[in-house]
């Protein structure tokens, strides 16, 4: 017969394998979603109904739009789980993060030195500090992710020492 678990062990396995999505959590997720949703309806009408636009500005469009889609997909995902994901949610965001900044950032540097106005040079660092807030939020999550999973391995082995 198999011992029973401390209270606090069933507690702390209780909190971690039950909790679902916090509702703060779970309101911004929608919140992105639906932002999503309105940039990438605005971008593709844009797309679909001014075939006269410059190329250059249709591929920003597309870009932008390809972004757009990304974060729905993401804000779907999360909520479609309920649950917490193990931090995971988080460093897919933050990968997320840092390959668009990277891309505005590096579009920016790309059309700084064809037009050399104060605009540009603007974007270069606006985006510059948004790469760089998104690689610290990176890697916050992948300290985090690896705080919990440090956390299940403890709670695994104190449960197979109370089995």
């Amino acid at each position: 017969m198999h011992e029973p678990l401390s209270p606090s062990l069933e507690t702390e396995l209780r909190r971690l394998t039950a909790r679902a999505l916090s509702p703060a959590s779970r309101y911004g997720h929608v919140a992105l979603l639906l932002a999503g949703s309105i940039v990438s309806v605005l971008l593709a009408g844009l797309l679909a109904t001014e075939p006269a636009l410059p190329p250059r500005t249709q591929a920003a469009f597309g870009a932008m739009l390809a972004m757009a889609v990304g974060w729905i997909v993401y804000a779907a995902w999360v909520l479609r789980q309920r649950r917490p994901l193990m931090a995971r949610h988080r460093v897919v965001a933050g990968w997320m993060a840092v390959a668009f900044t990277g891309t505005f950032t590096g579009g920016a540097l790309a059309m700084a030195p064809a037009r050399p106005q104060g605009i540009y040079t603007t974007a270069v660092v606006s985006g510059g500090g948004m790469l760089v807030l998104a690689g610290v939020q990176l890697i916050q999550a992948y300290r985090r992710r690896a705080e919990l999973q440090a956390r299940r391995k403890e709670l695994e082995q104190l449960l197979g020492a109370a089995v």
